[in-house]
């Protein structure tokens, strides 16, 4: 009995032993690469004056004029609020898209999944460019409005808010409609033919079928697109112009063109605390219904 106890604490161990040494890079890296310059990033945050290299001291000056000054509160709501306008307006698009190719054969599914990654292998400024070229003055859209006899003259497309919310809604749309189609193609259709067979219509089956169980991948595309649009700077400094003012551009501009370190700093760190409890507060939210409709099921 003795030697079998042994036998077994010896095996726990060295699986212990295993999984530690398979966790350590990957640890590792993290620490390296987001723990070690985020925590530069905090602590610059708290430097007091502009300088960063050399600077000394501990202060709340760059968070006193964060929270003051009116131009980077009204930037920080709009940044939000394009956020969620983006991240609701790629579920609303994506959603069906996402729950369509879920119910595709393997085989089409395979094919039409090419369209939706394709953009992703792009580069963003191409993208970026791509959008310029289409809503300018002379592009495609004026062209056709004018062909149609909708206006007499081009209109103004370009550095305006709907340019930026349609330009970044183009962008990450496809997070949504992958995030959405993963968790869509592991429902089971029976249980929407249970729902059938139960009388249910068919909008009654999405609202109480397929969307509980679709609520992770909701979510997790939710967080994506939110997380990304909040922190884009380059469409809404090149299609946005001087017009649309996004925390991402600010933090650009401040930390490389104005070398206000510390500044950029702090309002990367606010961004990344307000980004944080929006999405916690949105996630909380999901999955309280997600369990109100499973208590609600049982």
């Amino acid at each position: 009995m003795q030697n079998r106890s042994l036998v077994r604490f010896k095996a726990r161990d060295k699986r212990s032993t295993v999984w530690v040494w398979l966790i350590t890079p990957s640890v590792g890296l993290l620490l390296l690469f987001m723990i070690v310059p985020l925590a530069g990033v905090i602590r610059t945050s708290f430097y007091p004056g502009v300088r960063s290299f050399g600077a000394e001291g501990f202060s709340l000056e760059q968070y006193l004029e964060v929270a003051l000054d009116p131009f980077y509160q009204i930037v920080l709501v709009e940044t939000i609020v394009y956020g969620l306008v983006v991240s609701v307006g790629s579920l609303l698009v994506g959603f069906p898209v996402g729950y369509s190719l879920a119910r595709l054969p393997a085989n089409k599914r395979r094919s039409r999944l090419i369209l939706v990654i394709l953009p992703l292998t792009l580069s963003l400024v191409v993208i970026v460019f791509g959008w310029i070229v289409i809503l300018g003055r002379s592009g495609i859209v004026n062209q056709l409005l004018i062909g149609i006899g909708a206006v007499d003259s081009p209109v103004r497309l370009l550095y305006t808010k709907g340019a930026v919310l349609l330009v970044l809604l183009q962008q990450f749309l496809p997070f949504m409609i992958l995030s959405v189609m993963s968790v869509c193609s592991k429902i089971d259709p029976v249980l929407e033919h249970a729902s059938a067979n139960l009388r249910a219509n068919r909008f009654t089956t999405f609202r109480r079928v397929v969307i509980p169980l679709a609520t992770p991948g909701i979510m997790t595309g939710f967080t994506l697109v939110f997380i990304l649009t909040v922190s884009a700077f380059i469409t809404p400094r090149l299609v946005g112009g001087g017009s649309v003012q996004m925390l991402g551009s600010i933090i650009y501009e401040q930390v490389v063109t104005g070398l206000n370190w510390p500044l950029g700093a702090a309002l990367s760190v606010v961004m990344l605390a307000v980004t944080s409890l929006v999405v916690g507060v949105a996630n909380t939210l999901a999955a309280k219904t997600l369990t109100g409709h499973r208590s609600i099921a049982k």
